[in-house]
């Protein structure tokens, strides 16, 4: 099968998270159709994680290509680039503030990027309740996308923006992520300044972290009066199951946390112990570096699903940047092969060479000289 021209393909995007939807919003300024397809059943079905920061050299960028760069920044707390290190005890050893007009890295939350993406294609274009199961179909093309639902879809290119779990990812890769041998447990706190007032002054208006060298704390100010905690330890992957637990036995797994961070400060222990509701598990993952593949005409990945690294500020504007230059390259080509070629020549080499910086980084979220990596340190699968 000849390759089609952009503007005649098929093209489904699997995933609506931020870089599924600015391709998907690029796609679609530059007149060309797409569709998504989302596992969830709506776009409330699940809580979009915590905030991170897009960065004027990638994640502005996709935004400016979007056409949503003001809307960004109406939204943006450039507060937040505030950012906190303290040790054990509570004291800070190092303060960043942001000067008044500083925007490179301000923050949003998560569900407040994918709120503003997903206003801005055009209605349908999220077919929700859509979880793939697999891709069939030959290597050149129409692919058969066959759903969890038993429906099925063909398609001239798939796009697999489906994160670290990706069930596009096996059409062009045999990769799977990798246990960093680091886990978050993710901790929230609500109405901060008035039931959390303690914790609301520790923090600060950004980002606050502290570490001994074998656990750590980072926590983040969110929007709306909340702040999100993560409690970083080097543990087995199983550390719950194997103590007799599971993640809904808040009591206890508080209790076992109280005792390995029994040297630090109360302080910096409500952090640990005065959270609302359960912790959430999430282990830090990461695929194989260099994780490429051998050019495939008909299917591509992009963010996670491409190059899932630890969360060290990458994530979603490596995810957005991909998003763009995919989307224009498609704009741009005279058939899909053609932009696939464009895309991988400049993503892969990119992704590779950022993997490669921070491979080990989840280690050095337990030093208490964490390097600055940036803000993004949303842990969502």
């Amino acid at each position: 099968m000849n390759s089609p021209e952009p503007a005649n393909a098929r093209i489904s995007i699997i995933g609506a998270g931020p870089g599924g939807l600015t391709c998907a919003r690029i796609l679609q300024r530059h007149g060309i159709a797409v569709t998504v397809h989302d596992r969830d059943p709506g776009p409330d079905a699940r809580n979009q994680g915590g905030t991170l920061d897009l960065h004027a050299d990638n994640g502005q960028i996709a935004l400016r290509e979007a056409g949503l760069l003001d809307e960004f920044f109406a939204l943006a707390r450039p507060e937040g680039q505030e950012m906190r290190q303290m040790d054990p005890t509570g004291t800070i050893t190092s303060h960043q503030v942001p000067a008044p007009d500083e925007l490179f890295k301000p923050e949003i939350d998560r569900g407040q990027l994918r709120d503003l993406l997903l206003g801005s294609v055009e209605p349908g274009t999220v077919h929700w309740g859509r979880a793939l199961d697999t891709i069939s179909g030959p290597v050149d093309g129409p692919r058969q996308l066959h759903f969890a639902d038993g429906t099925s879809a063909e398609a001239d290119l798939v796009i697999g923006a489906d994160g670290a779990f990706s069930r596009v990812r096996p059409a062009v890769s045999p990769a799977v992520p990798e246990y960093s041998g680091v886990s978050f447990l993710e901790a929230w706190f609500s109405d901060v300044e008035n039931r959390h007032p303690e914790i609301a002054e520790l923090v600060g208006q950004g980002g606050a972290h502290a570490a001994d060298g074998e656990r750590g704390l980072f926590a983040q100010r969110n929007s709306g009066n909340h702040i999100r905690v993560y409690i970083i330890q080097r543990v087995p992957l199983d550390w719950i199951s194997a103590r007799g637990l599971t993640a809904a036995d808040t009591d206890r797994i508080r209790a076992v946390l109280l005792d390995e961070f029994a040297h630090w400060s109360p302080r910096m222990r409500q952090m640990i112990s005065e959270n609302d509701g359960p912790y959430i598990d999430r282990p830090i993952l990461a695929l194989p570096v260099p994780h490429t593949w051998e050019h495939n005409a008909t299917v591509t990945l992009l963010g996670d699903a491409a190059h899932l690294m630890p969360p060290l500020g990458v994530g979603v504007n490596l995810a957005m940047l991909d998003a763009s230059e995919l989307a224009l390259a498609l704009a741009d080509a005279a058939t899909v092969d053609d932009a696939l070629r464009t895309y991988e020549k400049s993503m892969l080499p990119r992704s590779t060479e950022t993997a490669k910086a921070i491979e080990h980084g989840a280690e050095h979220l337990l030093s208490a000289d964490i390097p600055d990596f940036g803000g993004d340190n949303d842990a969502q699968p």
